[in-house]
């Protein structure tokens, strides 16, 4: 058992004879690509929504049937600068924030629940 030892201290690296540190490229590359994946699959997307969402809500008028965010739908009756005056039934009308709106909904859209009626 000796010998093994002896022969295993033989072949070990002496402590000059490899520079010690390495490329910091290659210790950083695997952390650069993870940064890249998560901003083309997650990142990325989420701003195009985004956008999206603002553009949809900034050509909001008069007249447009929505639906917001709690599944309340009515006919936009006015516009403000950061709400909307909605009509949700005869004589009820509702004051809500623009960010609530979720879609948009043209006159051949069908609301469909989630039991599908």
């Amino acid at each position: 058992m000796n010998e093994a030892l002896i022969l295993f201290a033989m072949a070990a690296p002496q402590g000059g004879s490899q520079p010690q540190g390495g490329n910091p490229l290659a210790m950083f590359l695997p952390m650069i690509i993870i940064f890249a994946i998560f901003y083309f699959m997650l990142i990325r997307p989420q701003q195009r929504r985004e956008k999206e969402r603002t553009k949809l809500i900034s050509e909001i008028k008069s007249g447009d049937k929505v639906m917001f965010s709690g599944g309340i739908l009515g006919i936009v009756s006015n516009v403000k600068d950061s709400t909307f005056t909605v009509k949700v039934a005869d004589n009820v009308k509702l004051e809500v924030a623009r960010g609530a709106v979720m879609k948009v909904i043209d006159k051949d859209d069908k609301i469909t629940t989630e039991d599908g009626k």
